[in-house]
């Protein structure tokens, strides 16, 4: 039987979704912990429950260290820590409800790079969508 994908999309939707208004608190005012020392923390949480669902899972790091895959993880670690770090600072510098739609964007640009590198299959509704995303985060994330 196989697990839906659906369920773990949600549960990141939901989860995700308090990462922005919690690291801008950490972030900004009186007290502010630094954006790099707050993504530090963060990141370690992650690593250390990473760890702990491989363990649970019996899934073994050693087995899959020498693929020739491992430099596309490598490379996707350096755009998520390039990523991470540059989204916890402007959520330091800006309000919420703009850097969050703007780094939402990601989405859209995935999107394309999936379309346009990978050949995944356009259609004139992912066009429409992707449209209608970026004209969402422009309206959204104005003045």
């Amino acid at each position: 039987m196989s697990v839906s994908y659906l369920p773990y999309a949600v549960v990141a939707l939901i989860a995700y979704s308090f990462v922005p208004p919690l690291m801008s608190r950490a972030t900004v005012g009186a007290g502010a912990v630094p954006s790099n020392v707050a993504a530090l923390v963060s990141n370690s949480i992650l690593v250390v429950a990473t760890l702990g669902v491989i363990a649970v899972s019996g899934e073994s790091i050693v087995d899959h260290v020498d693929k020739p895959e491992m430099r596309l993880v490598a490379a996707a670690g350096v755009c998520l820590a390039v990523g991470i770090l540059a989204y916890y600072r402007a959520l330091s510098l800006g309000p919420v409800s703009v850097v969050t739609p703007v780094f939402g964007m990601f989405l859209v640009l995935s999107s394309v790079v999936g379309i346009t590198l990978l050949e995944e299959s356009f259609t004139a509704r992912k066009g429409v969508g992707i449209l209608l995303a970026v004209a969402a985060v422009v309206l959204v994330a104005g003045d």
